[in-house]
């Protein structure tokens, strides 16, 4: 699967979940981990589908096996969070993150709440 149409797979294997599409969704919004061939390892795809396992991105993140800024670490613990996999406490994930990606874990809370905030297409 090409990079292209891998956020449209994203996107149709976590639909009807509004925390997975979160998640799922400020992934996409982010742009950096898309991007990535070790994060990418940790996506399962099938024709259409595609899901992230976020236990193992979580075990990878805590083994410093996704090496990353400090706001790309705190957006992903925040996504494997809504995905159910890593708790976090808030105070410590939102605080130095600049404000466009303050702006996309409110979208991305508002959605898991059921406020849909994120496109649903590609």
């Amino acid at each position: 699967m090409t990079a292209s149409p891998l956020p449209a797979a994203l996107r149709a294997g976590a639909q009807g979940l509004y925390t997975l599409e979160a998640a799922t969704s400020l992934i996409i919004a982010h742009g950096t981990w898309l991007s990535r061939e070790d994060f990418r390892s940790h996506i399962y795809r099938s024709p259409g589908t595609a899901a992230i396992d976020w236990e193992t991105v979580t075990w990878a993140l805590n083994a410093d096996a996704l090496p990353s800024s400090a706001g790309e670490r705190k957006l992903l613990q925040l996504a494997a969070s809504l995905a159910g996999q890593a708790p976090v406490i808030l105070g410590d994930a939102v605080t130095g993150l600049d404000d466009r990606n303050v702006e996309m874990v409110i979208k991305t809370v508002l959605h898991a709440s059921g406020r849909r905030q994120f496109p649903s297409g590609p």
